[in-house]
C-alpha cells in the first residue's frame, strides 16, 4: 500500500471547554481548603480582585456604639449596688483603661503570646538516630557509613537497599557496610535498619533478650503458620503444648512491624464539612460552610481605571481580560454554592429517614436520581459530590455515602451501606472462636431475606478492613 500526502474536509460536531468553562468546573469538584487555595491564587494574580474586609466594618460599627454608651454612661450617677462591690483591682483596670500610666501595678507582660509560640516540632527518626550515634564509640569511617544507611532508611524504619548499593554509595567495604549496618540496628526504637519483617522482628526480640527460644524459632521458621493462626501446627513441630505456644504468640503480638511509626513527618488533615444540615423546629436548615474561604469583590479603583481613555491598546487589553478573569470567577463561585446547595437539598429529600432516625435508614440512591430531580446532569452531580463532606447531628458523612446501590430485603430494597452496617454487626457479636466465614454470613442475611452472594460479603468485608475468618479466630489458652 502506497504512502500519499492528501488534505480532506471533514465536518463533525464535538464539545469545545472554553477556559471559564474549564475554570468553573475545576472550583465545582474543589473541597471547601483546596477552594480556598485556588481563590487566593487568584487574589494575588488578579489585581481586580479584593478580599471583602467584613471584620474592619464590624469593629467601626462596634468601637461607635461602645462611644455612644461610654458617653452616655458617663452622664449617669453609679447605683448604690456597684459602689457596695466595688474592687480596688476594678478600680485600677478602669484608671488604666483610659490610658493613664500605672505601671507599678503592671505586671510585666503587655500581652498574652500567641499559641503558636507553644508549638514544638517533634524529632525526626533521622535526628533521633543522629543523636545516639554520636555518642556511641566507634571508629569515624563506620560511623560515616551509619549516617549513609541512616539517610537511606525508609518512614517504617527498614532499610531497602543492599549492601553492595550501599557500599557503592559510601565507596567503602561491603565488610565496613555489613558492621555499620548492625549498629544501626542496635539503636533505639528496636528493630529500625532491618530489612524485611523477619528480620525487624528478630531484632526486636533479641533486644529482650529471648533469644533461642520458642519466640525465636516461631518468628524464624512460622511466620506463615502465625499469620494463618495454625497454633496447633507451631505446637506439634516443636512439641510444645499449647499454651507455651499462645503465650510466645502474644509476645510476637506486641512488637512493633513499624518501629520508625512515631516519627512519621506525615501531618494530620482534619475533615473540614462543606456543608452543615442543622435540624430546627421548622424542619432542616442547610448553611453553606464559607468558614477561612475569602469574600470577593471587583475592585473600584481598577474598575474605574478601565475607563480611562489615555490608556494603550495593550494595557487595555490586559485590563479586560483581567476584568473578565474576575467577573467569571465570582459568577463560577455564585453558581457553585447554589449547585451544593440544591445538590443537599435533593439529597435530604431523599435520604429524610436518616437525617431523622439514623445511619442505618439510609436508602439506596444513585447520581441520576439527584440530576433528575434538580434539572442537571449526572457528571455535574458526581463533580458536586467529590471530596466533600456534610456535618449533622449524626457526625461527619461523605457525600458519597448517601450513594449506594439496592439489595432485594425483606421490606423491599435495601441500601449497600446498610448491608455493611449489618455484616459489621454480625462479625462483632460472633464467637471470636469460632467466627463466621463469609458464606454463614451470606446464609444469615438471606435468613433476612437479604440476598446477597458470597463474594458480595467478602467484598463488603474487605472495603470495611475486616480480616477473614481465619485470621479473626482466637484460641485460648
Amino acid at each position: 500500500m502506497a504512502l500519499e500526502t492528501r488534505l480532506d474536509l471533514k465536518l463533525a460536531q464535538k464539545l469545545v471547554l472554553t477556559p471559564q468553562l474549564q475554570q468553573a468546573i475545576k472550583l465545582l469538584q474543589l473541597p471547601q481548603l483546596e477552594l480556598t487555595q485556588a481563590i487566593n491564587q487568584e487574589l494575588a494574580e488578579n489585581p481586580f480582585l479584593e478580599e471583602v474586609q467584613e471584620e474592619e466594618v464590624q469593629a467601626k460599627e462596634n468601637e461607635k456604639m461602645e462611644e455612644t454608651e461610654e458617653n452616655t454612661q458617663d452622664d449617669l450617677p453609679l447605683p448604690l449596688e456597684r459602689l457596695m462591690s466595688f474592687r480596688v483591682d476594678e478600680y485600677f483596670e478602669e484608671r488604666s483603661s483610659d490610658g493613664r500610666d500605672l505601671g507599678y501595678f503592671n505586671p510585666g507582660i503587655e500581652s498574652q503570646p500567641s499559641f503558636e509560640q507553644f508549638l514544638s516540632t517533634s524529632s525526626t527518626l533521622y535526628d533521633h538516630l543522629q543523636w545516639q550515634l554520636r555518642l556511641l564509640s566507634v571508629d569515624d569511617k563506620i560511623k560515616e557509613i551509619a549516617e549513609v544507611v541512616i539517610g537511606n532508611l525508609d518512614d517504617n524504619g527498614y532499610l531497602r537497599l543492599t549492601d553492595e548499593e550501599l557500599s557503592r554509595i559510601s565507596n567503602s567495604s561491603v565488610d565496613d557496610v555489613r558492621r555499620a549496618v548492625r549498629v544501626v540496628q542496635e539503636l533505639d526504637p528496636p528493630g529500625v535498619g532491618a530489612r524485611d519483617l523477619r528480620e525487624c522482628l528478630l531484632i526486636q526480640i533479641r533486644a529482650l533478650g529471648l533469644g533461642n527460644t520458642l519466640v525465636e524459632k516461631i518468628v524464624m521458621n512460622n511466620l506463615h503458620d502465625l499469620e494463618k493462626r495454625n497454633y496447633n501446627a507451631i505446637a506439634r513441630k516443636y512439641n510444645s503444648p499449647i499454651e507455651d505456644v499462645m503465650m510466645a504468640v502474644e509476645i510476637i503480638s506486641g512488637l512493633d512491624p513499624k518501629p520508625a511509626r512515631n516519627f512519621s513527618s506525615q501531618e494530620i488533615n482534619y475533615i473540614v464539612p462543606d456543608v452543615f444540615v442543622i435540624k430546627t423546629d421548622d424542619g432542616y436548615q442547610i448553611t453553606l460552610n464559607n468558614e477561612g474561604i475569602p469574600r470577593l469583590r471587583i475592585n473600584s479603583y481598577y474598575r474605574r481605571l478601565l475607563n480611562k481613555k489615555d490608556l494603550s491598546k495593550e494595557e487595555k487589553k490586559f485590563l479586560r481580560e483581567r476584568y473578565r478573569s474576575a467577573d467569571w470567577l465570582l459568577k463560577s463561585l455564585d453558581q457553585r454554592n447554589k449547585t451544593i446547595y440544591k445538590v443537599t437539598e435533593s439529597i435530604l429529600k431523599f435520604q429524610r429517614e436518616f437525617f431523622d432516625k439514623g445511619p442505618q435508614y439510609v436508602k439506596p440512591l444513585n447520581l441520576r436520581d439527584v440530576a433528575e430531580d434538580i434539572n442537571m446532569h449526572e457528571s455535574t452531580i458526581s463533580r458536586v459530590t467529590l471530596n466533600k463532606y456534610l456535618a449533622c447531628s449524626h457526625g461527619i458523612f461523605s457525600f458519597r455515602f448517601f450513594f449506594s446501590s439496592a439489595l432485594k430485603g425483606e421490606n423491599g430494597s435495601v441500601s449497600s451501606t446498610v448491608v455493611k452496617e449489618m455484616i459489621k454487626k454480625i462479625i462483632d457479636e460472633e464467637d471470636p472462636r469460632k467466627p463466621y466465614s463469609d458464606q454463614k454470613i451470606a446464609d444469615m442475611l438471606k435468613e433476612k431475606n437479604i440476598k446477597i452472594a458470597r463474594r458480595t460479603v467478602a467484598k463488603y468485608r474487605e472495603e470495611m478492613r475486616i480480616p477473614s475468618h481465619t485470621h479473626r479466630r482466637r484460641v485460648d489458652i
